[in-house]
């Protein structure tokens, strides 16, 4: 009789949170579902802060639910979360400040900051990370900046998936792939970048060793484990950073391919052997993050969807609740290219109203104004996919090949709209799903970890068997061709 085998995914995104069971019997994966729950930025007077008790509180509920429904029968659990965000411990390992959120303001200014401490060519050199003021690196030193006195107490530093790991499990780690996100971590020397860190005035004895992705660090703690009934549980790191559990899910069967994590961000790349760290890199301001089994992921982060959620945030303030298919519906009504907006302009960063930012972008920038909903979410979506035309572009340069297809990952996925723009402006076949890639990433490196999994093609066999995905054609690119020339006039 074939053994199966349960595996918990906790899932974390910007967004959101869930958890997924994965049944692996007989080569096939299965997912359920057993527990949803928002998650969002908290403002208080000190700034813009994550909720972590509230996600704490979900994620045992998640973890009760699930082991009720599969009979205490779980094998292990793991968990992601997005990336750079990070919380201080002190020598007793109590949390020392509710975590801020990346798009808090107080990296406002910061990039510029460490540019008189050390060159852009340095940092890059020392950490292959590309520049983004949300980036751990920055948020560490405006801490550093405002002498805050965290710094004084404070024993660890740990990355989000990395604090509830400890109070899952009582093991404090530094996982692999999240810290590559940090650009306080060197590739080259797999290990932190003190010399940064030092120039940065940030105190580098809180930096302490690193775990691969797939290790089992121990068990649930038992008092999780009794106050959710879910007994005793063996707790694996997977790819940590959701992005990193998401790409184990390409369903690729070579090496030809690019990879698009679509979501609140969209992060394109391919999959490379050794980071590039080459000036070109540099100047396209592309990043080199951890994957597994030896591999980097070489890539940039796109504004995403973001634009879309934001507009719809908005408007439900103003007392006009739009679903994301209504959004969509009247997207598809509204005329192409009425303006071309670079998606990833400052401007766009920061949490506010979305539909009155990219007006006043368009106004800036001399082109026709949108005005209906329809109008200014087409806007966003095209925005997107030709953004997704010029990073393909460097990527491919980067690397030195053409890659063909698209595989379109994520909960984006689900935004058919926007993965046929995304063929139509990079005239390249997408392939989207699965949907819940980053979940599905988490339970296979579980799975390897307990060596259930032999390595990361087989892995990718499993999708491949247990999930059938959409392909979308490219059309119509001769107009995308026009809207694309227009971008880049509009982002010189």
């Amino acid at each position: 009789m074939t053994v199966s085998h349960n595996y918990l995914a906790i899932d974390l995104g910007a967004e959101s949170g869930r958890t997924i069971v994965g049944s692996l019997k007989d080569g096939h994966l299965s997912l359920t579902e057993t527990h949803r729950f928002p998650n969002g930025p908290v403002w208080l007077p000190d700034g813009l802060h994550w909720d972590v008790l509230h996600l704490w509180s979900e994620i045992k509920t998640g973890i009760g639910i699930s082991s009720t429904k599969f009979n205490r029968q779980l094998a292990s659990m793991g968990l992601d979360t997005w990336g750079v965000d990070f919380a201080l411990l002190d020598r007793q390992g109590a949390l020392l400040s509710n975590p801020f959120h990346y798009r808090d303001e107080r990296t406002d200014g910061m990039l510029e900051e460490a540019f008189k401490r050390l060159p852009p060519a340095d940092i890059f050199a020392s950490t292959g990370i590309q520049f983004m003021q949300i980036n751990t690196l920055y948020q560490l030193l405006a801490m550093a900046l405002q002498r805050s006195p965290l710094f004084d107490v404070a024993q660890k530093f740990v990355t989000m998936p990395d604090l509830f790991n400890y109070w899952l499990s009582g093991e404090i780690t530094n996982e692999f792939t999240h810290a590559t996100t940090t650009q306080c971590f060197d590739p080259r020397k797999r290990d932190w970048a003190i010399p940064v860190l030092r120039v940065m005035d940030i105190p580098t004895h809180l930096f302490g060793p690193i775990t691969d992705p797939g290790t089992p660090i121990g068990m649930l703690s038992p008092r999780v484990a009794e106050e959710t009934g879910a007994g005793e549980v063996r707790i694996v790191v997977p790819a940590c950073h959701d992005t990193g559990s998401a790409v184990v899910a390409v369903p690729a069967q070579n090496q030809d391919f690019a990879w698009l994590s679509s979501g609140t961000w969209s992060i394109m790349g391919a999959e490379v052997r050794e980071p590039c760290l080459t000036e070109k890199a540099l100047e396209y301001n592309f990043t080199n993050e951890g994957g597994v089994f030896g591999t980097w992921r070489l890539s940039k982060n796109i504004i995403g969807l973001w634009l879309v959620q934001e507009c719809r945030r908005e408007w439900s303030r103003q007392g006009e609740d739009i679903s994301y298919d209504e959004m969509t519906r009247l997207a598809v009504e509204s005329e192409p290219f009425l303006a071309v907006i670079d998606p990833d302009f400052d401007g766009f960063l920061h949490p506010g109203d979305m539909p009155s930012r990219i007006q006043n972008y368009c106004a800036d920038t001399n082109q026709t104004v949108p005005q209906t909903k329809g109008q200014i979410v087409r806007s966003a979506l095209e925005a997107i996919a030709l953004k997704y035309r010029l990073v393909l572009e460097r990527l491919e340069e980067l690397i030195g090949k053409r890659l063909d297809p698209i595989h379109i990952i994520g909960g984006g996925t689900k935004n058919r709209l926007l993965n046929q723009f995304a063929a139509d402006a990079t005239c390249r076949t997408v392939i989207t799903g699965p949907v819940e890639a980053t979940a599905i990433g988490n339970i296979l490196m579980q799975a390897i970890g307990l060596k259930h999994l032999s390595s990361l093609s087989e892995a990718r066999r499993v999708v491949r068997i247990s999930f059938t995905p959409e392909v979308y054609e490219p059309q119509k690119t001769a107009d995308w061709d026009e809207a694309y020339s227009r971008l880049q006039k509009v982002m010189k």
